[in-house]
């Protein structure tokens, strides 16, 4: 592993205990310049993880604490005129850093989460004819509680496929749990966290991430994969072509994460659910055989054969 990598992976595990395997999708989501939605239950660490990630990396971090009150322009932000000049002035929004976390996007009015498909698509804010590009890197970290769903918008399927990750963390194992406890007794959490990265250092991460080789016997795989869940009569909706490229550069980042400079088919596999399963529909027999949309697709890339070399 990248010796940068390590220090921000071990900076970030000070606060959140026994989920390294998420902190790893995370940092791989940021090194593909994707975003990333955080679905799980109140209390399991969520809005730590990703204050966790803004704060070791020496960037401007927002959050915005989504409600159906919340305005597409509190997001984006709006233009003034200037008393003075009598000039229309932009007033930065939660969008205008790099890192933004969108906690609750599911309470977000449809008007206000379709503000952010811009942003997040195209890293860059139009307001009266006028682009504001964002700063680079520039991640929407999003959460959602998949429980509650009173006082809720679904988010439609154009706005999931936004997302290169949807991650869940789980509740923690009993001896981690207990690590927690004392965390919380002794008062460490993400605030009292120092950067370890500069965005400059982000930056360079990227592109090399995005130098790992991949062999066309990957790329196949990951086409074929993907071909399968198209085919599939569990499945209505199957994964766009950006859902293949979502895949290819998650899998190129998570092997520089492994330190490695080409991807293997464990790559494909580590990440593949993460990057695929929130962008598939069941059918009406897919939702009867399998409980989760992960499940579906772990089904579906049992039958498709795996290269046996990364050549």
């Amino acid at each position: 592993m990248n010796s940068k990598i390590e220090a921000l992976v071990s900076n970030i595990e000070k606060v959140i205990v026994g989920k390294q395997e998420c902190v790893l999708k995370i940092v791989t989501a940021m090194l593909c310049g994707g975003h990333v939605l955080i679905e799980d239950v109140p209390g399991v660490g969520k809005t730590q993880l990703v204050s966790a990630l803004a704060r070791s990396v020496a960037g401007k971090f927002n959050r915005i604490q989504l409600t159906p009150d919340v305005m597409p322009s509190d997001i984006v932000g709006f233009s003034m005129i200037n008393q003075v000049t009598r000039e229309l002035e932009y007033k930065e929004g939660a969008a205008m850093c790099n890192f933004l976390l969108a906690d609750e996007i599911n309470r977000a009015s449809p008007k206000s989460q379709s503000s952010l498909l811009e942003i997040m698509e195209e890293h860059q804010i139009s307001i009266d004819g006028v682009t504001h590009i964002l700063p680079t890197p520039f991640m929407t970290l999003a959460t959602q509680n998949p429980v509650e769903t009173y006082g809720t918008y679904h988010l439609p399927e154009a706005q999931m496929d936004r997302f290169i990750m949807k991650i869940s963390m789980g509740y923690p194992a009993y001896e981690d749990e207990l690590k927690i406890m004392n965390n919380g007794e002794n008062e460490i959490s993400a605030k009292d966290l120092k950067a370890v990265m500069t965005t400059d250092d982000i930056a360079a991460l990227m592109d090399e991430a995005q130098k790992v080789g991949t062999a066309p016997s990957i790329r196949k795989y990951i086409l074929n994969i993907v071909t399968a869940t198209r085919n599939s009569e569990n499945i209505r909706l199957g994964v766009s072509p950006r859902g293949s490229i979502a895949l290819l550069r998650a899998s190129k980042s998570y092997a520089f994460v492994m330190g490695r400079n080409y991807v293997v088919p464990d790559d494909v596999k580590a990440v593949m659910g993460e990057v695929l399963a929130h962008r598939l529909i069941l059918s009406p027999k897919g939702k009867s055989a399998f409980e989760t949309n992960e499940a579906a697709l772990a089904a579906i890339a049992m039958t498709v054969e795996s290269p046996t070399t990364a050549e």
